[in-house]
């Protein structure tokens, strides 16, 4: 794809700007973000984040996925220029799933019991003793005496 096929996100940020004549400053003021941040995008220098994307479709009646959209081609038309990273992604071997032979044919691990029965051991509850009536006097007193303080 050309580069002139392109549309980059801060070029069409610009020509909304212009066909509903506010400039940078307006905008970010309305959508409550920086000059800077909005001048640096209508350059092409910032990216539009999800944030940003947000606001944006919602100034300007679009979609969310527009502005993501828009940033995302953008994104994978640099990735794609980038001749380091393509030198790295050939070299990158394809997964291969295994056939269902050679997963049907692997031994199932044994569960080893002999520890289960030790954990719930340990973990039975053991019957509650009931309490003496003189005890729980006792907590009532010292329960009253802490609503007192």
């Amino acid at each position: 794809m050309k580069k002139s096929a392109v549309l980059l996100p801060g070029d069409v940020l610009r020509n909304l700007l212009d066909e509903y004549q506010i400039n940078p400053t307006q905008l970010a003021e309305d959508i409550q973000m920086s000059v800077s941040a909005i001048r640096q995008i209508v350059s092409n220098k910032a990216k539009i984040s999800l944030h940003i994307a947000k606001r944006l479709s919602k100034y300007f009646n679009t979609t969310v996925q527009y502005w993501i959209d828009l940033q995302n081609t953008f994104d994978l038309i640099q990735l794609d220029q980038d001749s380091e990273l393509a030198d790295i992604i050939k070299q990158i071997p394809r997964a291969k799933k295994p056939s269902i032979r050679a997963v049907a044919s692997k031994p199932v691990a044994k569960r080893d019991t002999s520890r289960t029965a030790t954990v719930e051991k340990r973990t039975e509850k053991k019957p509650r003793k009931p309490r003496s009536k003189k005890a729980r006097d006792s907590e009532l007193q010292e329960s009253a005496a802490w609503d007192d303080a």
